[in-house]
């Protein structure tokens, strides 16, 4: 009875003209209406891929002997990596997506002594990377780079960052074989070009390995763009020097403006906008789906040389590279893991048929299709090289006319 009163009498109490508290948490319904509206992980993910696929394809276009012939690689890396540096310094100080630069205890005594080191073996990464694709194809380019989790666990081994693993290093064993056997099987082998590439690689892990020793203090957890906010200027630097005492006495105003402006303008933002997509990748999926999405646009960027520039793979080739890349699943994911998404996996595909069983059966032919016609890619350019040339130029002008 008294606790009526007590409710009645706080009841008449409240004034009605007064606005009611809300009885839902109104930031909650803020950020499900921001979930709400942004866009699901696969579109982040179609775009990463999208943009990284078209770098390389870019670069392997201005490069390429066959297309615009623009034989300067270092001046094409200093261009990026001053129009990131540029981007970068803008985006600091006229929005808000690099504040969190501002949480990284970055002083002058730390960039020399930390950042600038490792910008120099980035630079020479990109430098050697770039080099490749004068001699080497896409295709090949991406089989090789395959090898790169196998690297960059010696070289922790190598500087003491991890112990040594017998069992990861025969996890990783398959991600070698596969690319030797790609390798033997390489119509278009040029050993400079592979020196170039393997070079790449090692620098690479080089700069992982140090990168994540920087990171195991915790202090300078850095996303990608802020790392190329602080990592562009000292490798522009770098570049810079490397490219006056290279290409800068051969380079002419004539092969610059061949290329045209505005198409280095172009290459030079979508290298950029890449970086930026990887930002929103991670941020909304995950590290190892973005490692996982690299495997799918490998796979792409190899069928995509193909088309673009007539680069042959050979049967072996392929047979290799799919035992590289099933190693480099299983040594991201682990067997247990594996396990667990190949049977929700399979669960899925049963439900699919079951609802769908039209769509599932032209997805199979789909498949089937792909395949053969990869078969019949992969052995053309060895035993017909002719008829082979001749298909892949009606391919490309069949593209042409319909502007794609």
């Amino acid at each position: 009875m008294s606790d009526e009163k007590a409710r009645s009498s706080v009841d008449a109490a409240r004034d009605p003209a007064q606005p009611v508290l809300p009885t839902v948490n109104p930031n909650a319904e803020k950020s499900q209406a921001k979930e709400a509206a942004s866009f699901h992980p696969s579109v982040y993910i179609a775009i990463w891929i999208s943009l990284s696929s078209s770098v390389i394809v870019f670069n392997k276009y201005i490069l390429s002997k066959d297309k615009l012939n623009f034989q300067f690689p270092i001046f094409l890396t200093t261009w990026h990596l001053i129009f990131a540096t540029v981007m970068t310094q803008i985006l600091a100080r006229f929005t808000t997506i690099l504040d969190s630069r501002k949480k990284v205890p970055m002083t002058g005594r730390v960039y020399l002594r930390a950042i600038v080191p490792i910008g120099v073996f980035f630079s020479m990464s990109l430098i050697c990377g770039n080099q490749a694709y004068l001699y080497l194809s896409v295709a090949f380019i991406q089989m090789l780079k395959a090898t790169m989790p196998v690297a960059v666990l010696l070289t922790t081994w190598g500087l003491g960052v991890h112990p040594p693993n017998l069992k990861t290093l025969g996890n990783v064993s398959f991600i070698v074989v596969g690319v030797v056997i790609a390798s033997f099987g390489e119509i278009q082998f040029v050993l400079t070009g592979f020196l170039w590439q393997a070079g790449g690689i090692v620098f690479e892990a080089i700069r992982l390995t140090m990168v994540e020793r920087l990171l195991s203090g915790g202090e300078f957890k850095m996303d990608p763009l802020v790392s190329l906010y602080y990592y562009a200027p000292a490798c522009a630097i770098m570049n810079g020097l490397v490219f006056l005492f290279t290409e800068f006495s051969v380079i002419t105003s004539e092969d610059v403006s061949r290329v045209g402006g505005l198409t280095l303008l172009c290459n030079a933002s979508v290298a950029f906008l890449l970086n930026v997509s990887v930002v929103f990748l991670i941020g909304k999926t995950s590290s190892l789906v973005l490692t996982l999405s690299g495997v799918l646009k490998d796979i792409l960027l190899v069928f995509a040389s193909m088309m673009i520039f007539h680069d042959p793979v050979s049967l072996l080739q392929a047979f290799g590279y799919s035992i590289a890349l099933g190693g480099l699943v299983y040594y991201k994911l682990g067997a247990e893991k594996l396990k667990e998404y190949l049977a929700g996996g399979s669960r899925a595909w049963a439900e699919f048929g079951q609802t769908r069983p039209a769509a599932r059966k032209l997805m199979v032919f789909a498949a089937l299709c792909i395949a053969f016609f990869f078969v019949l890619g992969s052995l053309g350019p060895k035993y017909a090289p002719d008829q082979a040339d001749k298909l892949y130029n009606n391919i490309g002008n069949m593209m042409g006319e319909k502007g794609v």
